[in-house]
């Protein structure tokens, strides 16, 4: 009988330029995040919704819950990689913080800001390159 012909899968390290590239996105969207989130988190209102419309329209529990999600996915971008207890959690984060741009950016669809979308899907698509990046292609081990 012959032997069989399949080979072993091999894996290959991912290049350093990846990695680099992932901690710089993480860096970007933590601090975009970050900031979002505490403006969102502790402003007044009134304050929020005179740049942005849609504070106005959404109850008040509303938007203090979106601006705490953007500040814990800001920080689960970076920590649990960072000191590498629970890494998993940044693929998580950036799960969460896909998540968030699409809903926001079918908000700014929905009432008819179409035009402001466009740094929804820009933080979205990082995110999901942060999601993809960490999760499949460039995860980072836990500590021992």
């Amino acid at each position: 009988m012959p032997a069989s012909t399949t080979a072993a899968p091999t894996t290959t390290a991912p290049s350093k330029g990846l990695h680099y590239g992932l901690w710089a996105a993480q860096a970007l969207l933590a601090l975009a995040f970050g900031a979002a989130g505490v403006m969102k988190s502790t402003a007044p209102l009134a304050e929020l919704s005179k740049n942005m419309a849609w504070v106005s329209s959404a109850p008040a529990w509303l938007v203090r819950f979106i601006g705490v999600s953007e500040l814990l996915g800001a920080v689960g971008l970076v920590l649990p990689s960072a000191t590498r207890v629970l890494p998993k959690l940044t693929v998580a984060a950036a799960g969460g913080l896909v998540t968030v741009m699409v809903l926001a950016a079918g908000t700014h669809v929905m009432l008819g800001e179409a035009q402001l979308m466009a740094p929804s899907v820009v933080l979205g698509l990082l995110s999901a390159f942060v999601l993809w990046g960490r999760a499949v292609k460039a995860p980072i081990a836990p500590r021992a």
